[in-house]
């Protein structure tokens, strides 16, 4: 037990350190594409549209503007805006006086500089006297920064400037006999472990970076954004995967290779984790390829889209950069492929006992997630909820699409709440936040926000527990110390009581995995019974968290299933028959219906 918190911890402080590292990288993104976009058109002569005016912008940009913004956005993190500022200042001392862009030099200096503001604020702001404040403040600041500036310039600028030409050439000794590739041995587990984006942002842009400037493009802004690997595992679950991770596989991949967010892919290697094997054999092979082929981008490609790497491919390297990420993406196929097929499980099987695991791993931790059952009796806990975070590594790609389901499913159940997104190292310890992310960052999440409710999700895109949140919400309202509507006349045997037929616009059976059938069924007879009396109103089988509540879907159901109906929604229109097939108001519903 000891041991596995160690790893566990472990493994929490060197995501915690990457993310760091990327965190610094990630919202100057755009402006490193901005850059290798002007580069890659206006850049004379080898840009798609020289031009000696425009290619004046290039340098400053590479070094000056976008170091300064990686010290800025370093030190914000450490000490918000007077740690960016006093970042900003103390990068430039690192950045003058040599050519090669500093933004390693900026990664330390940004954060370093705001990390000594900050100790300094702490021993003396609370000594200041009244009405001094703001001299301390503006002088503290530009006293430390001109010292650090100044240190920047005389002993980390030559440090620097040693390492990243010794880095430099070890990157280049290594592409040039060809073992690059066998870096992906590495990075394709790390990012299944979601490490993914301190790989790619926080390590490699910056040497690519270095690497494009000194020859135009570089095979590193490839190596984690390539969505080859994923593709080809995502392509052999579509043809030889089994139960829930077939069916959902199609979707996947086109999200995976053409939205470039690579996580989505992450739960099924987890599912089956020698399909590591699939991702390694296909990052070697596309990086192989890209290397011997002449493949390279301009910029990073952000995401790992193929549509942003055909957008930042360096002049002349597109076939390379298409054959690499085909060229992945086939021999990922063909491994998966081989492993899926020795498979004897089923993927129901799988997906039962991963949500066995999941439920034990809760419990565990006592983060055990309400059903819909008992939400009754739990909604105590959902009371104080203002705010839903969706939190992931990055902030971005996963946890937005995420957020966006959950935000459809409560406006679909009527549940006023926002829903929104942001990265775990973004996260604020704040009264009455819900915070959903995945399993492998639950625990960071935790230690930003501990007073947070914590909901530790296997995939953002197709989680059941999405459904049971609705359930706890939806039974809060239901509880709520509120003006009781007039009671409804109860059911009688055979009639049918308390339905305004005139607001109805559709009518819905519930259909249920494991009832599919007879939910089918009925709504075939029903609507053939619509058509034999010359009624319009649609009929629809639908599952449980597919409607919107509100009287205008006009729900048949069984006594057994009314109960989970009503604690998820409060305005439609329900009426229970005991046989779906043959019940007698089934008639009297067709003849009040338009």
């Amino acid at each position: 037990m000891a041991q596995e918190k160690k790893k566990s911890s472990i493994k929490v402080g060197i995501q915690k350190f990457g993310t760091f590292l990327s965190g610094m990288i990630m919202p100057n993104i755009g402006a490193i594409i901005a850059w290798g976009l002007t580069a890659a058109i206006f850049m004379t002569p080898n840009g798609w549209f020289p031009n000696a005016q425009i290619n004046n912008l290039i340098k400053p940009m590479l070094n000056y503007l976008l170091p300064l913004l990686i010290g800025y956005t370093g030190g914000k993190m450490v000490d918000d805006d007077r740690g960016a500022v006093i970042g900003a200042v103390a990068t430039l001392g690192v950045i003058v006086g040599t050519d090669a862009p500093m933004f390693l030099g900026a990664m330390i200096m940004g954060p370093f500089s705001a990390w000594l503001l900050k100790k300094l604020d702490n021993a003396f702001q609370d000594k200041i006297k009244s009405g001094f404040e703001m001299i301390y403040n503006n002088f503290s600041l530009g006293i430390l920064g001109m010292i650090l500036a100044i240190f920047a310039y005389f002993i980390v600028n030559p440090i620097m400037v040693t390492g990243s030409r010794w880095a430099s050439i070890g990157v280049d000794a290594i592409i040039r006999v060809h073992l690059l590739p066998l870096a992906n041995i590495i990075i394709e587990p790390a990012k299944v472990l979601f490490l993914n984006n301190a790989i790619g942002n926080g390590i490699l842009v910056p040497l690519g970076i270095q690497q494009a400037a000194k020859v135009g493009k570089s095979v590193l802004f490839l190596m984690e954004s390539n969505p080859g690997p994923g593709l080809g595992i995502l392509l052999a679950f579509m043809l030889f995967g089994k139960g829930s991770s077939k069916s959902s596989a199609p979707g996947a991949a086109i999200i995976e290779f053409f939205g470039g967010v690579h996580e989505i892919y992450f739960p099924y290697v987890l599912m089956k984790p020698s399909l590591i094997l699939a991702a390694m054999a296909g990052g070697v092979t596309g990086t192989f390829l890209f290397s011997v082929l002449g493949g390279g981008l301009k910029a990073a490609a952000s995401p790992g889209s193929i549509l942003a790497i055909l957008l930042v491919a360096a002049k002349g390297s597109y076939f390379g950069n298409l054959v690499g990420v085909f060229g992945a993406a086939i021999v990922s196929f063909v491994v998966a492929t081989i492993i899926l097929k020795r498979d004897k499980g089923t993927g129901d099987e799988l997906a039962e006992k991963q949500k066995q695991m999941k439920s034990m791993k809760s419990e565990s931790k006592g983060q055990e997630m309400p059903s819909a059952q008992n939400a009754q009796s739990s909604v105590k806990s959902y009371a104080d909820i203002k705010k839903v975070i969706f939190a992931c590594d990055a902030g971005m790609g996963s946890s937005a699409m995420g957020a966006s389901l959950l935000r459809d499913k409560f406006k679909k159940a009527g549940i006023k709440l926002p829903v929104t997104n942001t990265a775990v190292r973004n996260l604020k310890d704040e009264d009455g936040l819900l915070v959903i992310t995945q399993e492998e960052l639950t625990d960071r999440a935790r230690q930003k926000a501990p007073n947070a409710m914590q909901v530790s999700v296997g995939n953002f895109l197709s989680s059941p527990k999405y459904d049971q949140i609705v359930a706890n919400f939806k039974a809060l309202t239901q509880v709520e110390d509120k003006p009781e509507k007039a009671a409804k006349p109860a059911e009688k045997p055979g009639l049918i009581i308390g339905i305004d037929f005139s607001k109805v616009k559709e009518v819905n059976f519930i259909r249920h995995d494991e009832h599919l059938g007879s939910a089918t069924m009925a709504t075939s007879l029903f609507s053939d019974a619509m058509k034999k009396a010359g009624k319009k109103t649609p009929v629809k089988a639908v599952k449980i968290n597919e409607l919107d509540d509100d009287p205008s879907h006009l729900v048949i159901v069984t006594p057994a299933a009314k109960k989970n109906l009503k604690l998820r929604y409060a305005d439609i229109q329900i009426i229970t028959v005991d046989d779906l097939l043959q019940d007698k108001k089934l008639k009297q519903i067709v003849d009040k219906l338009n």
